[in-house]
């Protein structure tokens, strides 16, 4: 018995897949082309944690026939998840481009994996990455900005999710 994917099961297995992309996209900035992360950076990961296993929870219960008022009231939850990390992406993006004040200290710490004695070296080595600095551009919209893109886009993929179920 096969069972077709609902409107709403799409929207929220479609949040999901794309909060799970942009997120090996910064993944494979940060580790592959050796881009480091300021702590806004890693700040705007945090609902990414959140939405993909909502979405993909969602996405299974409307699957499976949950209630209706649940996916909905979910998939609103969802939008509501990637608007706060759209307005973080455009509070990080404002800030790189200078339209308002970051925050304070944009600092990293010695690297947990150094070893005792290297410490001192390791803290020499490790270059502050400023919040106020775009490490990367493509048509002048930083990676903040894509992020800020990517969310409002899938919040609108679950709020129309939501209108349907």
């Amino acid at each position: 018995m096969t069972k077709t994917l609902t409107k709403p099961a799409n929207a929220a297995f479609a949040a999901a897949a794309i909060m799970f992309a942009a997120l090996c996209g910064a993944w494979y900035f940060q580790y592959v082309l050796k881009y480091v992360p300021c702590p806004l950076c890693y700040q705007q990961r945090i609902p990414y944690y959140f939405a993909i296993p909502l979405g993909l929870l969602l996405g299974a219960f409307a699957l499976y026939g949950g209630g209706k008022l649940l996916v909905r009231y979910g998939l609103c939850l969802l939008a509501l998840v990637l608007l706060v990390s759209a307005g973080m992406g455009v509070y990080h993006a404002g800030v790189e481009w200078g339209w308002w004040q970051g925050p304070t200290s944009c600092a990293v710490g010695a690297p947990s994996t150094a070893p005792i004695g290297n410490i001192l070296d390791s803290i020499r080595s490790i270059r502050a990455v400023p919040c106020n600095e775009a490490a990367w551009r493509l048509f002048g919209i930083s990676l903040a900005g894509y992020n800020a893109l990517v969310s409002a886009l899938a919040a609108v993929i679950a709020l129309m999710g939501a209108r349907r179920a």
